[in-house]
């Protein structure tokens, strides 16, 4: 589940815009949108608290997103913008976008508020957050552990927590088998490509199939072009017990990248625990890689 804090508006004024456009329930919001669902509004939530809804519902039957070509939206794509003192640059295009980390997900809090497209949120709807993919963009999501698959528009900015890559509706979250966080690939779809090539996904995806390729999973707190650099932050954490840390080399325009990271780790929650603990070590802006 997504725990973290709430967020009404952005520091652009593009996004300021978005939160006057489309009525609701409640005024504001940074959370994914659907305006599809037919099922009720969830009852009022505890103030400051997200979850699910306090009913059961057939998630078997809500169908996935079906990929078309829209317009951007009007709101939710400036170049930039800034949340909680980090800067984000949308992207021009989502096409070829292939990612893999943790996705988190959202309910009843922001169920009805407006997203950054200026779409009210529906818990129900197959829907997400993203921090720079364009809005709209399809994307199909992959649970790693455990092969399901399902396909999502992305409508919404987040999620803006280090570790994230998308935040999912509470539907698409539980239809892959998510109850707090999971490891997953994001593929950005092409609804003008033939069909031939576009990425596979549909309602029947989301069955127990098999796992995806095996991974490990990562924090990784550094990346520097210097060794010595990678070396000195590797000593650092060994003096705070950090775990088992090593320094990964990769190419990158000809330059060799050293990373330091720590792990493998067992489980996106073990992950949470390694930030959080070395946040408070002064250690901050790591991120969950995985291989």
């Amino acid at each position: 589940m997504n725990v973290r804090l709430f967020l009404p508006l952005l520091a652009t004024s593009v996004l300021l815009s978005a939160c006057g456009t489309v009525s609701g329930p409640q005024s504001g919001g940074m959370k994914g949108g659907n305006t599809q669902s037919s099922a009720p509004p969830p009852a009022t939530p505890t103030p400051g608290k997200d979850g699910p809804p306090n009913w059961s519902v057939d998630i078997a039957s809500i169908q996935d997103a079906v990929p078309r070509s829209e317009p951007r939206s009007k709101y939710g794509n400036p170049a930039v913008y800034s949340v909680l003192g980090k800067s984000y640059r949308v992207q021009a295009s989502g096409n070829g976008h292939v990612e893999r980390g943790l996705a988190s997900w959202y309910g009843t809090k922001f169920h009805g508020r407006r997203t950054s497209s200026g779409e009210p949120y529906d818990l129900y709807g197959m829907t997400a957050a993203h921090k720079t993919l364009p809005l709209p963009t399809y994307v199909e999501v992959t649970n790693i552990k455990n092969g399901r698959k399902i396909i999502v528009k992305v409508n919404d900015r987040g999620p803006f927590h280090e570790d994230r890559i998308i935040d999912l509706s509470y539907a698409a979250a539980q239809k892959l088998g998510i109850n707090s966080t999971a490891m997953v690939e994001i593929r950005a779809i092409d609804p003008d490509a033939p069909p031939s090539v576009q990425v596979a996904g549909n309602s029947e995806t989301a069955t127990e199939t098999a796992p995806a390729t095996p991974t490990q999973m990562y924090l990784q707190v550094g990346a520097f072009t210097n060794r010595g650099n990678a070396e000195q932050l590797r000593a650092r954490l060994q003096e705070t017990a950090a775990g088992n840390i090593k320094i990964s080399e990769s190419k990158n325009k000809g330059s060799t990248i050293y990373r330091v990271r720590i792990g493998p780790l067992a489980s996106a929650e073990d992950a949470d625990q390694m930030a959080a603990r070395l946040g408070g070590a002064g250690v901050r802006n790591s991120q969950v890689v995985i291989d």
